[in-house]
């Protein structure tokens, strides 16, 4: 079980039935316990039908793993399809080998930015497809940015990560 500690205020004092406070007074300034949660706010649309959630919540004490942004390329930094299809599906087995790497599965991820060169809801469903593969019911908070161009010419996708470690 995790306990919520809040300046001036205990857990108790909070009348609210979540677990959260919103209140502007009570300011959230830490999580003890040992549980990565999500959350998705009353008073805030769902978003798991998109492939994300609002708010992560690290557990105090856990260290930050920060993978820089993924893309469609191989090892030798060749994109390995043109198409936007085979890019998502290479960078997300990509996130993974670096998430690997330092001893982290998929679930770790607190947070996503992924970048979509010319986006539009064919784009956006595939997404939705690969982060529910990837995580379930259970994806990460994540902000999803439209951009005219990536680093490299032809790349059309590309997410970066956050992940904790206990």
């Amino acid at each position: 079980m995790s306990t919520i500690l809040y300046k001036d205020i205990s857990l108790e004092k909070c009348q609210q039935q979540t677990r959260f406070c919103s209140s502007k007074e009570k300011e959230v300034i830490a999580l003890e316990g040992s549980e990565l949660q999500f959350l998705n706010p009353a008073g805030l649309y769902d978003p798991s039908q998109y492939g994300y959630t609002h708010v992560a919540v690290v557990p105090s004490g856990a260290k930050m793993v920060y993978i820089a942004g993924q893309g469609g390329e191989d090892k030798n930094a060749n994109l390995v399809s043109k198409d936007f299809t085979g890019q998502l599906k290479h960078a997300f087995a990509n996130l993974r080998t670096a998430l690997s790497a330092v001893g982290v599965s998929p679930e770790h991820v607190v947070k996503t930015t992924v970048l979509i060169v010319d986006h539009n809801e064919t784009k956006l469903q595939q997404l939705i497809a690969e982060v529910q593969a990837m995580w379930g019911n259970k994806a990460p908070a994540c902000t999803l940015i439209p951009v005219p161009r990536l680093a490299l010419d032809g790349m059309l996708f590309e997410i970066d990560a956050v992940a904790v470690v206990r």
